[in-house]
């Protein structure tokens, strides 16, 4: 995909793997919509990165504030690619220690968020992609999706979080099937232990404790190592319909 003068939608774009995505995305040229609830670090970024960043401030469970994002994105008619970052975990066995079950509207808190979030984004920007005239080979767009590693090695009290990424995984072939026909690909990254916003809360040696348990090499992720892989993914026309684990070698056990 040619990248200079194209234009992106990136949720969760203010913090984490989606500023890591928004800076690298940048860095090639592209216009990005940094999509975000939290408007003053969304506008933060953009100050920081220059014309080529804007801000859409919404919630992705809300299809009205997903369609703003995308619309804006799609200004001048080279929206190109949509990367869904905006998610979060949740800590919940099946059953508590005193054997009450696992809260549901907590478990419907989660798939709402990743997974109703990236439908609604992952469907409004693929049918304005739709719409857009194909590059030399054909190609209109790319979305990328985030799962989770946890979408494989769930651990203990991730019941709900695995669930909705093992979604986010499940949505990729049939989506990349779906759209083959207008030229739009579709993959999805699966991080593991990332030097997010979420992990910043623990303790540092919690922090590097966790970045000692990778294979190799032994620490937490970069979000810029996220945002790198998706310039590949848009740059490199033959990856589709794949499920990446992003995460140097780990394989989480039970807890």
């Amino acid at each position: 995909m040619e990248l200079t003068g194209a234009s992106a939608v990136v949720t969760g774009g203010a913090s984490g793997l989606g500023a890591g995505t928004v800076r690298a995305l940048v860095a090639q040229g592209v216009r990005c919509t940094i999509f975000d609830r939290n408007e003053q670090g969304a506008r933060a970024l953009a100050d920081e990165l220059g014309s080529l960043a804007n801000v859409v401030a919404g919630d992705v469970t809300k299809p009205e504030d997903c369609q703003r994002a995308v619309d804006q994105a799609a200004e001048g008619g080279q929206l190109r690619i949509a990367v869904n970052c905006a998610g979060t975990g949740w800590v919940g066995r099946v059953i508590n220690k005193d054997n009450s079950p696992h809260d549901l509207d907590a478990f419907r808190f989660i798939q709402e968020l990743n997974v109703i979030g990236t439908f609604n984004v992952m469907t409004r920007a693929a049918s304005a992609m739709a719409k857009q005239e194909p590059q030399a080979n054909g190609e209109r767009g790319l979305v990328v999706n985030t799962a989770s590693v946890a979408a494989f090695d769930g651990q203990i009290g991730q019941l709900a979080y695995s669930a909705s990424k093992g979604a986010v995984v499940a949505m990729t072939l049939p989506a990349a099937r779906d759209l083959s026909v207008v030229g739009i690909r579709v993959i999805t990254i699966a991080p593991g232990l990332f030097d997010t916003p979420l992990l910043g809360l623990l303790p540092e040696e919690q922090r590097q404790a966790l970045g000692q348990s990778v294979l190799f090499p032994k620490r937490l992720g970069d979000p810029a190592e996220y945002g790198a892989l998706v310039v590949h993914l848009a740059q490199n026309p033959y990856l589709n319909g794949e499920v990446i684990r992003l995460d140097g070698g780990i394989r989480m056990p039970p807890k």
